[in-house]
């Protein structure tokens, strides 16, 4: 393993907390919405974290590292899996402004750098179409950033 991102993604590591991404993926919806330490291990981003100080940033090196493991891969497979279940059963973030439009965006971005650009504008889909759905609560600022993260502007 190249560092800690690369192992708890592979299930081999745990997060700041001493979770294993098991644990994470297991969590219910209520534990999503309150616990805010976890996604920056999900979707780790090479930019610091301004919400959650001293959470893990990706280096080139670890992301190189995630890309060429399967197991990583999986594991980031996973907690995209988890996180658009959690999307598509609740709905409190479809509101003009909510905390999970920040984690949408981080999602987005570590989609793109480490699954590729399909699996970013597949979940962009998703949660775009789920805001229509809602009668498109979300502020545009929000959606912006969403399109950005893709590498769109």
């Amino acid at each position: 393993m190249s560092g800690p991102i690369h192992a708890f993604l592979a299930g081999t590591g745990r997060d700041g907390a001493g979770r294993c991404l098991a644990d994470v993926l297991a969590f219910d919806d209520v534990r999503i919405e309150g616990v805010h330490d976890f996604i920056q291990w999900c979707f780790p981003l090479a930019q610091a974290s301004r919400a959650v100080p001293g959470a893990p940033v990706l280096t080139a090196a670890e992301a190189a590292a995630i890309r060429a493991d399967p197991q990583a891969l999986a594991g980031l497979s996973a907690a995209r899996d988890r996180m658009r279940r959690f999307y598509a059963e609740t709905g409190f973030w479809l509101c003009a402004h909510d905390h999970n439009h920040l984690r949408i965006t981080r999602i987005l971005t570590a989609l793109r750098d480490l699954l590729g650009a399909p699996e970013a504008e597949a979940f962009h889909a998703f949660v775009t179409a789920r805001n229509a759905e809602a009668g498109a609560p979300i502020n545009p600022d929000s959606l912006r950033f969403w399109r950005a993260a893709l590498g769109s502007a």
